[in-house]
């Protein structure tokens, strides 16, 4: 249950950032659906093997590769998921960073950061 809720929690996020932003576009909340879920399973599956992978080069700057990680995850979801568009690399940059915020802002609302 905790899952499912995290899930339409980012869908929501998704579809709210893609009406802020203007090189994110989103179709509609089931688009949504599908990039939370593809954007969960490729955190989980791809990104660690990214980090890996590019560890020397995330040690060099400090950790601040992994932001660059982030955007190819949104890049690599906008490939996947039709519907789903981000202009640029840097949109999907401070698309991902602006998402991971509101993330955590949920879920120390919701008491899920404890």
């Amino acid at each position: 249950m905790n899952l499912l809720i995290k899930i339409i929690i980012t869908a929501a996020l998704v579809l709210l950032i893609s009406n802020f932003m203007s090189g994110v576009r989103v179709e509609s909340f089931t688009t949504a659906l599908f990039v939370a879920i593809v954007l969960g399973s490729l955190n989980i599956f791809i990104k660690p093997i990214l980090v890996i992978f590019t560890l020397p080069v995330t040690i060099l700057t400090l950790g601040l590769f992994l932001l660059v990680i982030n955007a190819l995850i949104i890049i690599l979801c906008t490939n996947i998921v039709g519907g789903f568009s981000v202009d640029s690399f840097w949109t999907a940059l401070l698309f991902s960073i602006i998402l991971s915020l509101l993330q955590s802002i949920m879920n120390g609302i919701l008491g899920e950061g404890k």
